[in-house]
């Protein structure tokens, strides 16, 4: 496998230096004094321009799905809003600061980002929806027998707070392993390390790291050029977890009511018609449609997006699927965010080892943060307006009960 072929998806910068220059930006971003200077910036951006369009970010991964059709099928245009092509951001360090300096308004953010950014750095922020549930896989080099063998390597994450981090632990715990983010690690130790995502890909194919948890397509890449193997689906782990979450600022929440109701209505209909339209989501993320919304080709998009009973099975069979009876796509797509899944995540990241500032978390009301961080007035209208959760494969009613099993 030559670096040429990964490079044919990602970029190769992959060092030390370079991952914790980016986690340490991020990090700064999420304090008080770190974020001063953007936040500022955002504020006199929406007062030069209090009605501004919607400009989205997003990263090129199949989380941003929804906002990506939502923009081309024209739905933000059928609501009567302006729109500007989605900005794409290659980390998501770049994506928060633009976010906070008020350059974009619609973003997709890891959603354990933003309890760190509300709880951590009181950034004034708000979920308004789940963009996507599933979609991320922990996917190792294609020689590992068991989650053992990870024993004195390094694997990868997305960022500390993330729903990857606390997947891969649980994983790693169940497996009597310890973890590490600096060092060596010994034979009973796997040392996380922080890393883009576009950069995780080419890293495994070097065999620099030896495996990665993050969100799709780069598994299903991996798969495709036999550089890797899926072990374990994150959504067989946490029942219809979300991942990645839509979030706005709270001015335009308070100051353009309507305004946001009419962007979460196309970001809800755009979910609504992805799970009817997979191929053809296939066609519009795809690297050749005009728009170049990502960099992907058609089969390792589909790979994600179009369901494959046969490929199941063969999960089933290898074990990176331990409960086939939860039916679990590999990555579908459903708004609601149920207020019990904020509390189980808050519940699970203060068991979980993050660097960074985390001493908020010792205290956090998981009740609290899911009352304070979301605000479900919008997506609730929008989903009603579809026909119910029925019509996103969801019983009627807004509440549930979470699973979480490794086992």
């Amino acid at each position: 496998m030559t670096l040429k072929l990964l490079d044919s998806c990602c970029s190769t910068d992959d060092s030390t230096l370079a991952r914790r220059r980016e986690f340490l930006k991020l990090s700064a971003l999420f304090t008080a004094t770190g974020a001063l200077p953007f936040l500022q910036m955002g504020r006199v951006a929406r007062a030069a321009e209090p009605d501004a369009p919607v400009r989205i970010g997003y990263l090129p991964i199949t989380d941003a799905t929804p906002l990506l059709v939502a923009h081309h099928n024209g739905l933000f245009t059928q609501q009567g809003l302006q729109v500007e092509k989605p900005r794409r951001f290659r980390s998501w360090s770049q994506i928060v600061e633009a976010f906070l300096a008020g350059q974009v308004n619609v973003v997709h953010l890891l959603m354990p980002m933003t309890i760190w950014s509300r709880f951590g750095s009181h950034s004034p922020a708000k979920v308004v929806a789940w963009n996507h549930t599933e979609g991320s896989c922990l996917t190792v080099l294609p020689d590992l027998k068991n989650v053992a063998d990870l024993g004195g390597t390094t694997v990868a994450i997305p960022f500390w707070y993330s729903v990857h981090n606390i997947v891969l632990q649980a994983l790693l715990r169940e497996s009597g392993l310890e973890f590490i983010s600096e060092g060596v690690p010994t034979k009973k130790q796997v040392r996380l390390v922080v890393m883009s995502p576009g950069d995780m890909l080419p890293a495994l194919g070097t065999k620099q790291i030896s495996g990665y948890i993050v969100a799709e397509p780069f598994n299903a890449k991996a798969e495709e050029l036999g550089v890797g193997k899926v072990w374990r689906f994150t959504g067989d782990v946490w029942r219809n977890h979300a991942c990645c979450v839509v979030t706005m600022h709270e001015s335009d929440l308070q100051k353009r009511p309507e305004w946001t109701q009419k962007v979460v209505n196309a970001i809800v209909q755009a979910q609504s018609w992805v799970r009817g339209h997979r191929e053809e989501t296939v066609n519009i993320l795809a690297r050749d449609n005009p728009a170049a919304y990502t960099p992907h080709n058609r089969s390792t998009l589909a790979r994600v997006l179009v369901p494959s009973p046969e490929r199941d099975a063969e999960y089933a069979r290898t074990g990176a699927i331990r409960h086939p009876a939860w039916h679990e796509k590999r990555i579908d797509f459903q708004p609601y965010p149920y207020p019990s899944y904020t509390e189980k995540l808050v519940d699970l990241l203060k068991t979980t080892y993050v660097l960074g500032q985390n001493d908020f978390l010792k205290t956090l009301d998981p009740a609290r943060a899911a009352r304070e961080l979301v605000d479900e007035r919008y997506v609730r209208k929008a989903i009603e307006a579809q026909g119910g959760m029925k019509a996103f494969g969801a019983p009627d009613g807004y509440a549930r009960t979470e699973t979480f099993e490794v086992t």
